[in-house]
């Protein structure tokens, strides 16, 4: 196998990583969290909406349009490990989950949600 073929099936083969990650507010106590199968891809989808004005969160995006982009941490707080089953292609469930143990957690230090 050539050098070129090797390096596409290795692409192919990656899998992104998964899990939660919150976009936190500095100015008040409130907080955006999303569960995804492609974290890197829906955080940079996510800045990319919010700079843009058509984020579905309007409660977010309009605190994010007023205080910018500085105001706001953007962090993972957890990924999700794929199973050892390769043929499981849907995580959706197990991170609807992961995202409601967050939920609870956060509201129990006080935290709200837009």
């Amino acid at each position: 196998m050539d050098r070129r073929k090797e390096l596409k099936a290795l692409y192919k083969n990656m899998k992104p990583d998964m899990g939660i990650f919150i976009i936190r507010s500095n100015f008040n106590n409130k907080c955006y969290i999303e569960g995804t199968q492609d974290l890197k891809g829906t955080i940079n989808s996510t800045k990319f909406k919010l700079n843009f004005g058509n984020h579905p969160n309007k409660a977010l995006q309009k605190e994010w349009k007023e205080h910018g982009e500085e105001s706001f941490i953007i962090e993972i707080l957890e990924n999700l490990k794929y199973d050892k089953d390769e043929s499981k292609t849907d995580y959706s469930e197990e991170l609807a989950i992961l995202k409601m143990v967050w939920e609870e957690k956060l509201s129990k230090e006080g935290m709200e949600f837009y």
